[in-house]
C-alpha cells in the first residue's frame, strides 16, 4: 500500500473531491483525519467505508485559528501525528469583477487563501519537528488560465499556486514537499447545484456544454483527482515539490470543444 505509515489530514472532506481523497487514502493504507464544517454529513459519508476504522472525523472551520489550534492539540494528545496535509476546503462565487461584492471577495479569500494559511501554519511546525512531510493544496485550472466569470475564485486559486511554491522553496531543507493540483471542471455536487441555481430548466444542455469544455468530452471524476493526490502524497513523488499539476482533459493542450453529435 502506497500510503502505509502516513497520517493524512484532509480539509473539506465531505465534498466530492475531499471524500474521493479520503476513500483513496484509506485504500492505500493511510490513517485519515477527515475534517469539515458539516460533521453530520461527513460522518454519514464515512460510515461503512472500507478501512473506516482508520478514519477520524473532526469538525474544522479553516477560518478559525483557535479551532485549528485546538484540533492540532487534541490530535497530539491522542498520539495522532499528521505528516500529510491536504488543503482541500474551498469557497467559490460566480461572476466578473463588476458582479463581485466586497463580501464575495472576503468570503472566497477567507476560505481559500486565509484558510490554507491558517491550517498550514498550525500543522507545519509539527511536521518539521518530526522530520518532514507533505503539503498538498487544491488549486484549479483557474490558477493558470483565465476563465470567464471566475474573477474572485481565480484570484484565490492563483494565490494558492504561488503559496504552494513558496512553501516548497522555504521548507525543502526541513523535509517538506509542497505541490498543488489544478483540475478543470470536476463532476461534483457543486456542478449540479450551480446548474440548478443559475440555469433552471436548462440543466441538461448546460451540463453537456460544460462537459465539452474539456476536449476529451466529459468532466473529470473526483476519483481521478484523488489518484493524482495519492501519487503526490506518497513516497513515489519524493523528488516532486513546488509543482502545479494540471488535470484538465486536454484544455491546456488546445481547448476546442468536441463538435456536436
Amino acid at each position: 500500500m502506497r500510503l502505509n505509515g502516513k497520517t493524512c489530514l484532509v480539509t473539506g472532506a465531505a465534498g466530492g473531491i475531499g471524500m474521493a481523497m479520503v476513500e483513496a487514502f484509506l485504500r492505500e493504507g493511510a490513517v485519515v483525519v477527515a475534517s469539515d464544517l458539516d460533521t453530520a454529513l461527513l460522518s454519514e459519508r464515512c460510515a461503512g467505508l472500507p478501512g473506516g476504522e482508520r478514519v477520524l472525523v473532526r469538525r474544522l472551520d479553516v477560518t478559525d485559528p483557535k479551532g485549528i489550534a485546538a484540533l492540532d492539540a487534541s490530535l497530539a494528545d491522542a498520539g495522532v501525528q499528521v505528516n500529510v496535509l491536504v488543503n482541500n476546503a474551498a469557497a467559490i462565487t460566480i461572476g466578473k469583477l463588476l458582479d463581485a461584492s466586497l463580501e464575495d471577495l472576503r468570503l472566497v479569500l477567507g476560505v481559500n487563501v486565509e484558510g490554507l494559511f491558517n491550517v498550514t501554519k498550525a500543522f507545519l511546525p509539527g511536521m518539521i519537528g518530526r522530520g518532514g512531510g507533505t503539503v498538498l493544496n487544491m488549486a484549479s485550472l483557474a490558477s493558470v488560465r483565465a476563465m470567464r466569470e471566475r474573477f474572485v475564485y481565480s484570484a484565490s486559486k492563483a494565490a494558492i499556486a504561488m503559496m504552494t511554491r513558496s512553501i516548497a522553496v522555504d521548507y525543502v531543507a526541513d523535509g517538506i514537499r509542497a505541490n498543488c493540483i489544478c483540475p478543470a471542471r470536476v463532476h461534483t455536487p457543486f456542478i449540479e447545484n450551480y446548474l440548478a441555481r443559475y440555469y433552471p430548466g436548462e440543466e441538461k444542455e448546460r451540463f453537456e456544454a460544460l462537459s465539452r469544455y474539456q476536449p476529451v468530452g466529459r468532466m473529470i471524476r473526483p476519483d481521478e483527482v484523488a489518484a493524482m493526490a495519492v501519487y503526490l502524497c506518497s513516497d513515489e513523488s519524493a523528488m516532486v515539490t513546488g509543482g502545479s499539476f494540471v488535470i484538465d482533459g486536454g484544455v491546456m493542450a488546445g481547448d476546442q470543444p468536441l463538435p456536436e453529435g
